[in-house]
Parts: C-alpha cells; sequence; structure tokens
C-alpha cells in the first residue's frame, strides 16, 4: 500500500482569512469541482511565503470566485497574499499507483486554472 498524491491547488493566492471562523480552508467551488476535491475532505496546506504546512478540511466558497481563505487556527499560519499549494492524498495498491496520475491545477494568481494535469 502506497500513499499517493490525488489532487493539487498549485500556486494558489490566499485572498481572505478568519480567525474567528470554526476552521478549514475555503475553496472556489470551480477549483474543488476540476481536481474532484469534495467539501469536508482532508487537505495539506503548504504555505510556500513563509513555509507553514497544517492540515484542515475543504469547504467550498461559490464558484468562479476565486476565493482561496484560511479559517480558525489555519489563519495564523498564512497572511492574504502568501503564495499556497493545496493537495491531498489517497492509499492505494502498489499496482494502481504505479499508473494513477493525479490532478493538479496549476493556478494564475487570480486562482483561475492556468494549466490543468489530468
Amino acid at each position: 500500500m502506497r500513499v499517493m498524491l490525488r489532487a493539487k491547488l498549485h500556486r494558489a493566492t490566499l485572498t481572505g482569512a478568519d480567525l474567528h471562523y470554526e476552521g478549514s480552508c475555503g475553496i472556489d467551488q470551480a477549483l474543488l469541482d476540476a481536481c474532484d476535491i469534495l467539501p469536508g475532505e482532508q487537505i495539506e496546506v503548504y504555505n510556500v511565503t513563509n513555509g507553514a504546512r497544517l492540515s484542515t478540511y475543504a469547504i467550498a466558497e461559490p464558484a468562479g470566485s476565486g476565493r482561496i481563505t484560511l479559517n480558525g487556527s489555519a489563519a495564523r499560519h498564512a497572511a492574504i497574499g502568501d503564495l499556497l499549494i493545496i493537495c491531498t492524498y489517497v492509499p492505494m495498491d502498489d499496482a494502481v499507483a504505479r499508473a494513477f496520475h493525479p490532478r493538479i491545477a496549476l493556478l494564475d494568481p487570480d486562482n483561475r486554472i492556468a494549466t490543468m494535469k489530468a
């Protein structure tokens, strides 16, 4: 059994942070759909700007909004404008892993998909 990258939003720009919200990472619904990430799904967030790394779960922001937000304690790990990498992983058998291709969305500065790799 191997744990493999399943989906990645590469170089997302943080657009909002709310320390007093319950928690989570808000992601534009169009990006969730493109990478097949579900609301409530565990995600890993890597802050390219400051090196912080954290685990949380995804929630949907309005489709087409370009919104990427960190909420609750996660808001302490980034500032608006920081570049983030957001990933999900999945365990799979070795044979499946060798043929598997993750969904990777390379984002522009407005959090729109510039290139999709799948």
